[in-house]
């Protein structure tokens, strides 16, 4: 079901304006947490294992909701998903707000997860509509990468600020003002769906499945670390439910996740690229924020203005320079640029000293970190460019769950590695400082070979016709 666009170009700007305010709100919510996680942790008594949960519930419902909302909103209708999405995510917020109980909280992050599955899943697939001509699309999920990397930011200066100022509460209740203005705006100026979809036709047996194996996938990668075999058990159980969901689809006749759609080599190698991407890019941002608090002695407020040149150059690269390059170059040679940049980037990590010189050893990196403005503007541009209006929805939310998945793997392999190198440096009789860097290092040494890795398939796998007016230099890239 596709709805009518705005009819002007104000009009459909305006429209791009609210969905870029809606997934601020909830881009937002996840940097602003990590720095936040000491104080709640001292405030509501977690242990170091479940505290562990304030994240994990977010991301098992997240990840594992994704696919299912955005055909959900290709049925029901993609505003209507978007606007009850970022409801549920404010009074989820809330009640995070005012938790008094490591189960409240936990209870309500799971919420949280919830909203934002179902506003991220169609927020790509009604951009696709509203702008359907290649050049001003390449423009609007630019201003939409940008908004990423903001949220990014502003999350990592204002979680340490307001957590040390007022309080961890308030890190939620930022969102309240936000998600308000967001709902409001979306009801006037997002284009109204038209009749709903019977869901009757709606693979439901598929639902479950891939629901439970997503769920059960994220769950067994952000518990490894503390239930090794429990973990690789359930690692099989969701391979096994997903293999079922994918034969499930070749019979269905309303698949939820239609195949014909991983038939396309582009759609299909822009969601592994982006897997290998963001495991390094989100193991890089959890594990330099540790690294700069447990061995620098950083607190939260500097930890997160020491992220800020990176996250400020991702989105001036994202708003201000990815469409053009797109546009004059093509999506393949802009991701394969953005991608060496990155591989740089984290592979300065490598050699990071014990007591390392912020504009020395960790500045170059931050400011090369903006290869990922370029790399997941012409990767989003990539994975939605064989889309469909009918499916415009369901590969949106297919393209934000290979974004989860890859970011929860990321996070429980990368700092899983760095920690067990740790603890044996510890028992061999190293230093707590000299143990922690080295592994780190090994981390990003492991970060490095995934982008290595990524780009080696973007520039097999994503080979697209080049472009009539390209330059000759780039005709022989592409």
């Amino acid at each position: 079901m596709t709805p009518h666009a705005p009819s002007t170009d104000r009009a459909r700007w305006f429209a791009l304006a609210v969905l870029c305010a809606g997934m601020l709100m909830i881009i937002l919510d996840g940097s602003i947490v990590t720095v936040a996680l000491p104080a709640i942790q001292a405030d509501l008594a977690f242990s170091p294992e479940d505290l562990t949960w304030t994240v994990n519930a977010y991301l098992i419902a997240f990840g594992g909701l994704l696919l299912l909302a955005g055909r959900l909103g290709d049925l029901l209708g993609r505003r209507r998903m978007f606007v009850a999405g970022l409801v549920i995510f404010t009074a989820a917020s809330l009640l995070c707000g005012v938790a008094g109980s490591q189960e409240v909280l936990i209870g309500a992050r799971f919420l949280q997860g919830i909203g934002g599955a179902m506003a991220s899943a169609v927020s790509l697939g009604m951009i696709v509509t509203l702008f359907p001509e290649p050049g001003e699309r390449g423009r609007a999920i630019g201003a939409f990468s940008f908004v990423g990397a903001a949220g990014a930011s502003i999350g990592q200066v204002l979680g340490g600020v307001l957590t040390e100022a007022v309080g961890w509460h308030w890190i939620f209740f930022v969102n309240l003002p936000i998600g308000l203005v967001a709902v409001l705006l979306s009801l006037k100026v997002l284009a109204a769906d038209g009749p709903a979809r019977s869901l009757r036709g709606l693979d439901l047996p598929g639902a479950a499945l891939v629901t439970a194996g997503l769920m059960t996938g994220v769950y067994a990668i952000v518990s490894i670390d503390r239930h090794g075999r429990l973990a690789l058990l359930l690692g099989a159980v969701a391979v096994l439910l997903l293999t079922g969901f994918v034969l499930r689809q070749r019979q269905a006749a309303e698949p939820l996740l239609p195949l014909r759609l991983l038939r396309s080599r582009t759609t299909a190698g822009a969601n592994l690229v982006q897997i290998l991407m963001v495991s390094a890019l989100f193991g890089f941002q959890v594990l330099i924020a540790l690294y700069l608090q447990n061995v620098l002695g950083y607190g939260a407020a500097a930890t997160g203005f020491a992220m800020l040149p990176a996250a400020l150059t991702i989105g001036a690269v994202s708003l201000f320079l990815s469409a053009r390059l797109n546009a004059r170059f093509g999506e393949r040679a802009v991701l394969l640029g953005g991608l060496a940049l990155l591989v740089a980037a984290i592979g300065l990590l490598t050699q990071l000293p014990v007591d390392a010189s912020y504009p020395v050893h960790l500045l170059p990196t931050m400011l090369l970190a903006g290869g990922f403005g370029l790399a997941i503007s012409a990767l989003t541009s990539l994975a939605m460019a064989d889309a469909s209006p009918e499916d415009a929805g369901v590969t949106s939310g297919l393209f934000n769950t290979t974004q989860q998945v890859g970011g929860a793997l990321g996070v429980a392999v990368l700092a899983t590695l760095a920690g067990s190198r740790a603890d044996t440096l510890l028992a061999d009789g190293a230093s707590a400082q000299a143990a922690l860097t080295d592994g780190f290092r090994l981390a990003f040494g492991i970060g490095t070979g995934l982008l290595v890795l990524a780009f080696v398939l973007a520039a097999t796998l994503l080979r697209r016709p080049a472009r009539a007016d390209a330059p000759a230099a780039v005709h022989a890239l592409v």
